[in-house]
């Protein structure tokens, strides 16, 4: 699998942040998305995201795509500051025992 972390600044709420996050995988289905997760520090407005695809080649597809930027700077910026990301390739999970 291969994806995205994202670190942030929540300058909206995280109800709006949710809603945001579900309107996307609702209205725009990526080919090769599995799931998003998002953490809220408990400061309230620290956010980090982790997101999976299939493949690196389906999450450079999405973030190449101009449609995925216009939708970014409407929905998430706003919500958002200081962001940052990290992509990546996931590793197996740790699991105990």
């Amino acid at each position: 699998m291969y994806g995205t972390v994202t670190t942030a600044t929540l300058k909206g709420s995280a109800e709006q942040l949710r809603s945001a996050a579900e309107e996307w995988a609702m209205k725009r289905p990526a080919p090769g998305f599995r799931r998003e997760e998002i953490l809220i520090g408990d400061d309230g407005r620290s956010v980090v995201a982790a997101v999976f695809f299939d493949s690196r080649e389906d999450y450079e597809r999405l973030a190449d795509d101009p449609e995925q930027d216009t939708w970014w700077s409407g929905q998430m910026a706003p919500l958002l500051s200081d962001v940052t990301w990290t992509d990546g390739s996931w590793q197996e999970p740790l699991t105990p025992g």
